[in-house]
């Protein structure tokens, strides 16, 4: 076995960068006996300091996955519209847009990344379609200019997912999350920094913030009484949560730049080894490390291998592809209707996303508080792996 002692993990607090300024911004807050974000600081506060890092406004919310809700909504498709996106993402890139009553649609993913391929994308735009949805998966910027440029010559919105990619850059180094018109960022426990759960929606476009901030309170204009403008739900944020956010979003540049020099020191370890299709990109944000192996003997052996080596890997990331969930493919979606669900989702629609989750995406987590230590010892065990099944 090359490792004895388990890697930091998010569950514990030597995985976590939770401390002293997170204890005070708890205190701080129960101390005001003001716990509502409707009526405090705190939350505006956060969505003050993510705006300045991100050069946007920033609507702050309950979640991740509501903060997608928030930009599905603020995009405003009609029913049966379609909404492209990746069929290699958490289900919550995709409930939202059922729940607008518009109908996912999937694209094809580059072999390598797993990020959206644009050419798949463009074969996938109808005359239904009102927008797409990009995730930064694993935190490896996916082709934003390309989808950006895409997405304007067809008149579509662009939604960028960056969940698992804070601070993530592309090539040029702007931050991903300022080519979308709405960017969505996660605060759940596994992320690069957590409020247990929480989100953060961004947008430069006035409108849109306008139209996201009403939908994340109940469609309530609060400047001008208890008057309900449009349909929206219950998804503020509380003051605890954005309170431990903001001593988190302190951290995030420290902890995006302790595990880009932990990937580096990994990618180096492993460069040159045959058949190991190592990540490139260098303004990934490393949520987790991903990697592709041979397809035989298969991601599934290669993850079972590295267990057995003491160190936590996984294959394929999902057991399958979005689109093959039961909550697409047989479920009622509202009632006993399938509703908005139109169309079939048919084994192949997606050889590269069902290819590497069958066969050649392996992902270890990741972690900023992993020694160099615990990276060598990673890097030994890929090799041994490497040289038994390879």
């Amino acid at each position: 076995m090359s490792r004895t002692e388990p890697l930091p993990g998010p569950l514990e607090p030597r995985g976590r960068t939770i401390g002293a300024e997170e204890r005070a911004a708890v205190l701080r807050v129960l101390d005001s006996a003001l716990l509502c974000g409707t009526f405090g600081t705190e939350a505006r506060a956060l969505e003050a300091e993510m705006g300045r890092l991100y050069g946007r406004t920033a609507v702050a919310c309950s979640s991740g996955t509501a903060a997608l809700h928030l930009a599905v909504a603020a995009v405003n498709p009609g029913p049966g519209d379609e909404i492209i996106t990746t069929p290699i993402s958490d289900f919550g890139t995709v409930a939202p847009i059922l729940a607008q009553n518009a109908v996912p649609v999937f694209a094809d993913v580059d072999p390598g990344t797993g990020n959206l391929d644009p050419a798949a994308v463009e074969a996938a735009i109808t005359a239904r379609t009102k927008a797409i949805i990009v995730v930064h998966l694993f935190g490896a910027p996916a082709p934003v200019a390309e989808l950006r440029d895409l997405a304007d010559r067809h008149g579509l919105a662009l939604v960028e997912d960056c969940a698992q990619a804070w601070l993530g850059t592309v090539p040029d180094g702007d931050l991903v999350g300022r080519y979308g018109d709405i960017a969505c960022f996660s605060l759940q426990q596994y992320k690069h920094i957590t409020a247990g759960d929480g989100g953060l929606a961004i947008t430069a476009d006035p409108e849109l913030a306008r139209r996201m901030r009403l939908f994340m309170d109940k469609g309530w204009d609060r400047s001008i009484g208890r008057l309900h403008l449009s349909l929206g739900l219950n998804y503020r944020m509380t003051e605890l949560v954005a309170a431990v956010a903001r001593a988190q979003l302190g951290k995030v540049s420290g902890v995006v730049g302790r595990r880009r020099e932990r990937a580096g020191r990994l990618l180096a370890a492993l460069a040159g080894l045959p058949g190991l299709g190592l990540p490139r990109e260098p303004g990934h944000a490393w949520w987790m490390f991903p990697f592709t192996v041979p397809g035989e003997p298969g991601n599934r052996a290669w993850a079972a291998a590295l267990e057995r080596e003491g160190v936590p890997a996984s294959a394929g990331y999902l057991e399958r592809p979005l689109y093959a969930n039961p909550a697409l493919t047989e479920a009622p979606v509202y009632g006993t209707s399938r509703f908005p669900i139109d169309r079939d989702y048919p084994a192949g629609l997606c050889p590269n996303a069902e290819r590497l989750i069958d066969r050649t995406l392996v992902t270890l987590p990741w972690n900023e508080a992993y020694t160099g230590e615990d990276v060598d010892g990673i890097a030994a065990a890929v090799r041994k792996v490497h040289a038994d099944v390879v």
